[in-house]
């Protein structure tokens, strides 16, 4: 998908795969990141997920990166919440008090750019880029992670003929492909989703979450 697609989406406000909801792998499996309290989480191709706004109620803060201006702003002006707004390099950064959202490209993203966060959230980013994207955003995300900070990393499987993308459906041996070289990859839970996505019933016949921790294969 290229920055047109979604800005696109944006602009028509063509965003299912916005969820009004807190993810639940997120809800029962945070703490398997290890974070200290006020550690920084890197939430990539963040949206305005409210995902972000949990992790700061959890006391996190929050560095996230997203192509879509109308999307960051609409994070902090829907949420009540207040931010500072100027360049920073190639990004527009919006920075509230515990949120701070880069406007631009992922690929963009340098390693100091990310230095101070402690480990990552992907609930939307993998799944939301082809299966060649999703080679190139994995090696960038590595290139980004020098240390190999803990991720939480979550998924969708389905029958791929079922349905266009995006979400695409990425299986567990495509995560050990791209990530097992770097990491321990541990399957924390798989859930049947289907039925609480009520968008995807009518064309799918199954729709699988699995959440991942991609854990430091070094131990350190």
């Amino acid at each position: 998908m290229d920055p047109d697609f979604w800005h696109e989406r944006w602009r028509s406000n063509r965003i299912a795969f916005h969820n009004d909801e807190v993810n639940p792998v997120l809800e029962t499996n945070l703490s398997r990141l290890r974070l200290e309290p006020g550690a920084r989480v890197f939430v990539p191709l963040c949206g305005k997920s409210l995902d972000m706004l949990w992790l700061c109620r959890q006391g996190f803060r929050v560095l996230g990166v997203e192509i879509s201006p109308i999307a960051v702003r609409a994070f902090f002006e829907e949420n009540g919440l207040g931010y500072r707004e100027q360049r920073q390099g190639p990004f527009t950064s919006l920075e509230g008090d515990t949120v701070h959202l880069l406007c631009g490209d992922f690929f963009d993203l340098r390693p100091v750019d990310v230095a101070e966060v402690s480990g990552v959230y992907d609930r939307a980013s993998l799944i939301a880029l082809l299966p060649a994207q999703r080679q190139n955003y994995a090696r960038h995300l590595l290139h980004l992670l020098p240390r190999r900070l803990p991720v939480l990393l979550v998924t969708l499987e389905y029958p791929q003929h079922e349905m266009n993308g995006p979400p695409f459906s990425v299986g567990e041996a495509e995560v050990r492909e791209l990530f097992g070289g770097a990491y321990d990859v541990q399957v924390l839970c798989v859930r049947d989703a289907l039925h609480t996505e009520a968008r995807f019933r009518e064309r799918l016949t199954r729709l699988t979450e699995r959440g991942y921790l991609l854990a430091n294969a070094g131990g350190g």
